[in-house]
């Protein structure tokens, strides 16, 4: 494959804004794309595309194979940029091997996916059977193009998915998740006569994936918030006016903001306190270079929350598990079940908690999802589940993992690392409309995903696609 003509398109799709719920564009220019090159293409519902190759010369009795990965991508920026990610292109650059987006996520997670089959369209000496590209929308968000996928669309029985993260492996297997809504209703109440206004920030944190970073020793931003909240409202008399945190259900927060008021002549107090705070949290998280406190007056806030309910608030915060919840018993290694506290928001009346957990098994996802529901009950919160998926059964009989295994050989000059994942993929869903559709799921050294540090190592996107071609001819 012409590695050259690939970063051509990956450089044109990065011009094209594509978060999660604002995807039309790029759906558009995927069907102009198509169209331009002489090939059938049709918007399916979900806002996913389908493109329809046909086999290359020789190759026409082969079966239908089936290309996919997802058109958008997680919009992060780093502290101080200033991004639109709306209607700003994504500006690249390489450093040492590497590419990185400038101040943003780059969207290799899962623009690579896109830039390929985007290569194999635009490429007609690349030898292939007949295949369907399928570009799914909305996977960072729920999977609900995959879900809006229907049965029947697709005649192919094997799929291969391109959205994973690291060259070593073949992917057979990932977990299942859901997503929780935890909402505090209140009536604000003024604030105390002579108060003074102080707002906390938690920033420069590492963040991550929630699911593939989840076992990274990283702060949570809203956690580092919630347990100095604790520290202010027992010992300071705060009194909480606001408290806002991530923006992303699968991402580590990176930030948090805490507005307060607190009597007045506080202030030398505050301080001292955050210092030591600065000093326990990077004793805690050594990783966290540029974990940073910082407390500075604000203009008094209109209301304040009611006492019992910032307590409520503040204790089901500290007492909600986050984290990696449980390992895999046969592969103490490996994390089978996590849960990740992804954002807090606070609004005139409302304070509501976003959760993303994830798990191998769909008995432990019960669990966790019953912790989060005892505790933010037992705190006055209406608590919400949906976005609901299976995970991905890992089939180790499967015939494309038996191909790809010889060829991945053949490539690499190793033997690939065959397991399962902690991450939702597609797979699982499309599984659920087609049951006997054989899947495989690998991609290039992908790195920091959901994060501005997200990177790609170019060279392993050179042996991706090396892999991918002959993987297509196998």
């Amino acid at each position: 494959m012409n590695t050259a003509l690939f970063w051509q398109h990956f450089a044109a799709l990065s011009a094209v804004p594509r978060p999660s719920h604002h995807t039309a564009a790029v759906a558009d220019f995927l069907l102009d794309f198509a169209r331009q090159h002489g090939v059938g293409a049709e918007r399916l519902p979900g806002g996913n595309i389908l493109v329809l190759l046909p086999a290359s010369k020789g190759l026409e009795d082969r079966p239908t194979l089936i290309l996919q990965g997802h058109i958008d991508m997680v919009p992060q920026c780093a502290e101080g940029v200033e991004h639109d990610f709306l209607h700003d292109p994504i500006t690249t650059y390489i450093e040492n091997g590497w590419m990185y987006a400038k101040g943003t996520t780059l969207g290799a997670d899962n623009g690579i996916a896109v830039a390929a089959m985007m290569t194999i369209i635009a490429d007609k000496s690349i030898q292939h059977p007949a295949l369907e590209c399928l570009f799914t929308a909305d996977e960072e968000v729920g999977m609900l193009g995959a879900f809006a996928l229907q049965p029947g669309v697709l005649k192919g029985h094997t799929l291969l998915n391109l959205d994973t993260e690291d060259e070593r492996e073949l992917i057979i297997g990932c977990c299942g998740a859901t997503r929780a809504s935890c909402k505090f209703t209140f009536v604000p109440e003024a604030v105390p006569e002579d108060d003074e206004a102080y707002c906390l920030t938690v920033k420069g944190l590492l963040g991550g994936h929630s699911g593939m970073d989840i076992h990274l020793p990283r702060a949570n931003a809203i956690k580092v918030a919630a347990h100095i909240l604790k520290t202010l409202v027992r010992d300071y008399e705060a009194r909480l006016a606001s408290v806002d945190g991530g923006n992303v259900v699968n991402a580590i927060p990176r930030e948090a903001k805490v507005v307060f008021t607190v009597p007045p002549d506080s202030e030398d107090d505050l301080y001292e306190l955050i210092a030591e705070y600065q000093h326990i949290f990077e004793n805690e998280y050594p990783d966290e270079k540029d974990l940073y406190l910082q407390i500075e007056h604000a203009d008094l806030p209109a209301s304040v929350l009611p006492e019992f309910v910032q307590d409520d608030i503040i204790n089901a915060l500290i007492a909600v598990p986050n984290g990696v919840y449980r390992y895999m018993p046969q592969m103490p290694s490996t994390v089978e079940t996590s849960s990740n506290l992804a954002s807090i928001a606070t609004n005139e009346k409302t304070v509501e908690a976003d959760f993303l957990f994830r798990s191998m098994l769909y008995s432990m996802k019960g669990e966790v999802r019953s912790m989060i529901e005892s505790v933010f009950s037992l705190a006055g919160a209406s608590v919400h589940f949906w976005g609901d998926y299976d995970g991905w059964e890992p089939n180790v009989y499967s015939p494309i993992l038996a191909k790809a295994k010889t060829v991945y050989q053949s490539v690499m000059g190793r033997e690939a690392e065959v397991r399962s994942v902690h991450a939702g993929l597609e797979c699982g869903i499309i599984a659920g409309a087609y049951p006997d559709m054989d899947m495989l799921s690998f991609g290039p050294n992908l790195e920091h995903p959901h994060t501005p540090s997200e990177r790609v190592e170019v060279a392993s996107v050179d042996r991706f696609l090396q892999f991918l071609e002959q993987l297509m001819l196998a």
